[in-house]
C-alpha cells in the first residue's frame, strides 16, 4: 500500500496518508491545521526478506550489532545455518519451538519453571 509521508508548510506537522491513486493526492490535507500546502517527504523503506534468504545470507562467524539480537526473527538462525551446513534435519519439533520463541521469547523462561 502506498503510504506517503508529508510535512505541512504552514504548521510544520509531519503526517502520513494512504494515497491509492495519484489524483487522490490533491485531497490530502494536514490533520493539524487543514492546510493544503504540503511537502512530500522521502521516508524509510521497509521490505520483507524471507527466512530462506535470511538463512542464505547469514554469516555465523560475523559480529552482529544490538539490533540483530533485538529482532526475534533471528532466534535460531545460527542453529539452522550450522545444521544446514552439516546436512542435519532438525525436525518439526525444532521448528515448532522456534515459532514459539519468535512470537513469545519469554516463553523459554516460563517453560523452564
Amino acid at each position: 500500500m502506498p503510504i506517503y509521508e508529508y510535512q505541512c508548510k504552514g504548521c510544520e506537522k509531519r503526517f502520513q496518508s494512504l494515497v491509492l491513486k495519484k489524483e487522490e493526492e490533491k485531497n490530502v490535507v494536514c490533520p493539524g491545521c487543514n492546510g493544503r500546502e504540503l511537502k512530500k517527504l522521502i521516508s524509510r523503506v521497509a521490505y520483507h526478506v524471507s527466512e530462506n534468504d535470511r538463512l542464505a545470507t547469514f554469516d555465523s562467524g560475523a559480529r552482529h550489532d544490538d539490533g540483530f539480537y533485538k529482532d526475534s526473527r533471528n532466534i535460531g538462525l545460527h542453529a539452522k545455518k550450522r545444521a544446514q551446513q552439516m546436512g542435519v534435519d532438525l525436525g518439526s519439533g525444532f521448528e515448532a519451538k522456534l515459532d514459539k520463541l519468535r512470537t513469545d521469547p519469554g516463553s523459554v523462561l516460563k517453560d523452564s519453571d
